[in-house]
């Protein structure tokens, strides 16, 4: 119950039906606030309990100064929690634990339940093993069951065991399109009350459904399982960043240019920590799909959530996708009398403002590896042929392209060239080189949520098809829609079959290649790749292109719009000007150029309309947490703990709460500590959590080795994230990071000062000989450090390796406060001052003091670092809040809860 300071408990009337609500108009200020602090204010109004949230919390939000630095810490109570399997997995072990840990502890195990609701879509597991055949897709939902049949077991356990919790079932969708089309509420209806819904997800793109005015984003897999267990967000007042839209997309554009240049804008101006904001004329002009789209992509750009206000468009949506009439009323009335419906023309109090002409947007692409470096298309060609030098060597001594004479001309004759002639299983050959595309995807909830470049992608597939062009026979070219709502409409209009002939046949329902699950590529192109060293190029309609993210073969990588994906894989090469030189020629000889097969906006629009209705979502999600035989077959364990199974490679009981008490151990100071790795800027949580493939020569590969796994059952780091010993042998793994204590060495080294001369060695092995000999350890990073998805791993498996405090230059807010989640301190160089300006080299050892003020109640803003070199500093301690450092004391997040819920 709220304590109701401001007396704004009231009573909205929709149709027959009477809601609790919390007026927003009772607090002075509010109306000039942006809409995302509307929602948080309405948030603590309704949960204020004169403890946690107070009336001067509140006031704080409504007296909200937008020009002042973020300093004022709120809680912020979320509506439901949402996940996806991969990071939803560790959660519900980590709940598993949870309850036989009370157990032990003298508690009631049944207490360890989800008080928020809590929903799972399984969506990361199935990978792109089979394409370019009608039965793909069965195949590869085979080998997922297959592969994954004890987490699978393990999760409908879950389903059963803890109230509030639900799991969307294998092929059924990606999490963030099931999000938007049907667990999304706009506005939740929970025990009589009427609220916006709001929400934390275990992946960072959970900002997609900002397109719907749903606020939420993405939280490390630590911070939702608190919010599930009742714990709210511990967040300062965000500034908030207005973005204004005005004009309309020029034809030939797509949601796709539109939100790369969003995020070119975005990354350029700053806002990590940050919520954006859009208003304006162009947001009514802009379609609830490309919303989404742009929500979606709020991780490329840094920021928290990027979030439209309520308007007709959400409306149109709502009604659409199935939603049903009361709450389509429910939403307009609350939003209307919240304040929280748009006004194009209103200018709220904005942090600080950017504004884009929609009309100025030109076809893009990204690449060739962060999101955030935008290439205008008909540059595209020259861009590449500079960035391929960073992956070659040396231009061949011919510095010839060697293209066979059917492929369009290279931009240069001084691009790097090692041409490769190549012999395909019916015994025809081609030429393989550099800038080859050897994947090219249409995949990922960014844009396969959007019909309108799906569709566009259907029609290219078309148009080319009639002129007799198909994919280049090195091209793996898959087709893994974000939701069965977008095949039904490809078949309706008749689409389908033009998508298979190009090799776009469907491979699953879910994120594949964008998450690195494009599956292997055949094996006489991944034998030319690899021996002869070509730098290869993925073309994907995703949201990352990071390095070592896609596909281990492939050095570069491209986000392009759904079209764009079909024309490169006409096309073949990045070297092809595809804005100006043939993708090919016609059955009469004739060149064809992308204009000749690129549809008009009527065309696109024209199906859609009439391909798209309301009864394709009621169908498609009319009984959407039951599964299909395949899933409902599963047997399961009985009982609110769960059955380990010691044999098991995929779901093990982890440490975390091993020798825990009910007393907090006093934290110390850190002493004599060893540095593990040194490492870069813009170190993602790609480069640290465990992620793709697993190779056997490295510790993960040797452990399932000895646990009897057969090589070809390794499957992905992610499908495995629920066994602690795979994932701990995993972290700082990547193959393309760079630890320069080890230098000349690419992938997880380091060197091991446990032995005389510090020989080079996997950061595993080196940690384990570490800890045997009680020395902690130390990471040392750059800028921008664990940028990226929000992994749990990232945080989980540093503290695992012994890790008990990182020291960059500037970090990435969910890493970071998962750091502290997992019970590691984070710091950073004074300003101005990086591990290089103070000459360190990462070989040295370690002090680190003023730690144990944190015992006394207080935060202490430095603590002070020396080495045995003599070099002295004073480290930012980066423990932003009160409510973080009591999960710093008390060793972990998970166990802050536990001895909370124990007490209480």
């Amino acid at each position: 119950m709220s304590a109701n300071s401001f007396d704004a408990r009231s009573t909205l009337r929709v149709g027959d039906e009477s809601y609790e609500i919390f007026k927003l108009d009772k607090v002075e200020g509010s109306a000039r606030l942006p809409y995302s602090l509307k929602v948080l204010l309405e948030n603590l109004l309704r949960t204020e309990d004169g403890a946690n949230i107070t009336a001067d919390h509140i006031r704080a939000l409504g007296n909200w100064d937008s020009q002042a630095q973020p300093s004022q810490e709120i809680q912020f109570t979320p509506a439901r929690v949402i996940m996806q399997d991969f990071t939803g997995v560790p959660c519900v072990v980590d709940l598993a634990t949870m309850r036989e840990a009370v157990k032990e502890l003298g508690g009631d195990p049944a207490k360890i339940n989800p008080l928020a609701p809590a929903e799972l879509v399984i969506d990361h597991s199935v990978i792109a093993d089979k394409f370019g055949t009608k039965d793909a897709f069965g195949q590869n939902v085979e080998l997922e069951y297959g592969r994954n049949k004890e987490r699978y077991q393990f999760l409908r356990w879950g389903q059963t065991a803890f109230d509030e919790f639900k799991v969307v079932p294998p092929g059924t969708g990606i999490v963030h399109q099931v999000n938007i089309e049907h667990l999304a509420r706009t506005v939740m209806v929970r025990n009589g009350q009427a609220y916006p819904d709001t929400l934390v997800g275990t992946d960072s793109h959970t900002t997609m459904v900002n397109g719907l005015g749903v606020l939420g984003w993405g939280v490390g897999g630590i911070e939702a399982e608190a919010a599930m267990l009742g714990q709210p967000v511990s967040m300062l007042i965000p500034r908030v960043v207005g973005f204004k839209l005005t004009g309309e997309l020029p034809a030939g554009t797509t949601a796709t240019d539109l939100v790369l240049t969003i995020t070119e804008m975005l990354r350029k101006h700053g806002v990590v920590g940050k919520f954006v904001e859009f208003y304006g004329e162009g947001v009514a002009a802009t379609s609830l799909a490309n919303r989404a789209t742009i929500g979606n992509m709020s991780p490329e750009f840094g920021s928290t959530a990027a979030v439209f206000p309520i308007d007709d468009e959400t409306l149109n949506y709502l009604k659409l996708t199935g939603r049903s009439e009361q709450q389509v009323a429910l939403v307009e009335a609350y939003a209307k009398e919240q304040g929280l419906w748009l006004d194009p023309k209103a200018e709220p109090d904005f942090s600080e403002k950017l504004e884009l002409d929609l009309s100025t947007v030109v076809p893009s692409i990204a690449g060739p590896k962060r999101p955030q470096d935008r290439i205008v298309l008909a540059n595209a060609a020259e861009q590449f042929a500079q960035d391929v030098r960073n992956y070659v060597d040396s231009v061949d001594e011919a510095g010839q392209e060697s293209f066979p004479a059917s492929d369009a001309p290279a931009v240069s004759s001084t691009v790097p060239s090692n041409p490769v002639q190549v012999t395909a299983p019916d015994g025809s050959t081609y030429t393989l080189d550099h800038g080859a595309v050897t994947v090219a995807a249409i995949t990922s909830c960014t844009n396969t949520s959007n019909p309108y470049v799906m569709v566009a992608a259907a029609l290219v597939a078309k148009k080319a098809v009639e002129k007799g062009l198909t994919r280049k026979p090195w091209v793996k070219t898959t087709l893994a829609p974000g939701s069965k709502v977008v095949t039904d409409y490809f078949d309706k209009a008749g689409l389908t079959p033009y998508l298979d002939k190009v090799g776009f046949n469907l491979v699953g329902y879910g994120c594949t290649t964008c998450i690195g699950n494009s599956g292997p590529l055949p094996e006489e192109v991944s034998k030319a790749v690899n021996e002869h060293d070509l730098a290869v190029t993925s073309v994907l309609s995703g949201n990352r292109n990071f390095e070592g993210r896609i596909n281990p073969d492939v050095k570069m990588n491209y986000l392009a719009s759904p079209p764009l994906v079909v024309a490169y894989a006409i096309a073949g090469s990045m070297k092809v000007d595809i804005t100006r030189d043939a993708l090919g020629t016609d059955t009469e000889g004739n060149p064809v150029f992308l204009k000749d097969i690129w549809p008009s906006e009527a065309e696109v629009n024209d199906v859609v309309a009439n391909a798209i209705g309301e009864d394709m979502f009621n169908k498609s999600y009319q009984d959407v947490f039951a599964g299909d035989a395949q899933w409902q077959a599963l047997p399961i364990p009985t009982g609110n703990t769960f059955e380990w199974d010691t044999e098991s490679t995929y779901v093990r009981k982890p440490p975390y709460f091993e020798g825990m008490t009910m007393e907090t151990t006093p934290v110390t100071d850190i002493v004599g500590a060893r540095v593990l790795a040194k490492l870069g800027d813009s170190v993602t949580t790609d480069h640290i959590s465990p992620a793709g493939a697993i190779k056997a020569d490295t510790p993960a590969g040797k452990y399932l080795t000895e646990h009897g796994v057969e090589r070809r059952d390794f499957n992905s780091y992610g499908s495995r994230r629920g066994n602690h010993e795979v994932m701990i042998r995993g972290t700082f793994a990547n193959i393309r990071l760079r630890n320069q204590i080890a230098p000349g060495t690419e992938g997880g080294y380091t060197r091991d000062f446990t032995q005389e001369g510090g020989p080079v060695s996997f950061i595993y092995d080196a940690s384990q000989n570490y800890q045997a000999a009680g020395t902690p350890l130390v990471i040392l990073g750059g800028k921008e450090y664990g940028s990226g998805s929000s992994r749990d791993w990232a945080a989980k498996g540093t503290a695992l390796l012994g890790v008990k405090a990182v020291i960059t230059e500037s970090y990435e807010r969910i890493h970071r406060s998962n750091l502290i989640g997992m019970g590691v301190l984070p710091l950073q160089f004074p300003a101005g001052q990086s591990a290089d300006s103070l000459g360190l080299t990462g070989e040295e050892t370690f002090s680190i003091t003023g730690v144990t003020e944190l015992n006394e109640g207080t935060t202490p803003s430095t603590v002070k670092v020396t080495t045995d070199t003599g070099v002295e500093f004073d480290a930012v301690v980066r423990i932003d809040t009160p409510g973080e450092a009591d999960y710093y004391r008390n060793g972990g997040i998970m166990q802050y809860v536990l001895r909370n819920l124990i007490r209480g």
